[in-house]
């Protein structure tokens, strides 16, 4: 199960690199290459659509995490292994005289 959330969390967060990348920034960044793609659905719609969907993964990315969280095993502790058992030695053999 934890592999399995890893892997959405990983995929989560290149989609919201991508997300990052194509918003248009102060200084233009990528959206400013794709500036005749906006103009099919129409600028503001693609920005509030772009915004939502960081908004989205980002709170994605958080949920995921947060159940990641539960999702790992608990350590074994030394307190709650049972106690290893006693060995018994076996006594030494007398020395022979020749």
């Amino acid at each position: 199960m934890y592999i399995f959330i890893s892997i959405l969390i990983v995929a989560a967060c290149l989609l919201l690199i991508g997300a990052v990348l194509i918003q248009k920034s102060k200084g233009g960044g990528l959206a400013s290459d794709y500036s005749q793609g906006n103009q099919y659905l129409g600028y503001r719609k693609t920005t509030d659509f772009i915004e939502k969907a960081t908004w989205s993964l980002a709170i994605f990315i958080c949920v995921l995490s947060i159940c990641a969280a539960f999702a790992v095993k608990t350590p074994v502790t030394k307190s709650s292994m049972a106690p290893a058992p006693a060995q018994t030695t076996m006594p030494a053999a007398a020395p022979t005289s020749k």
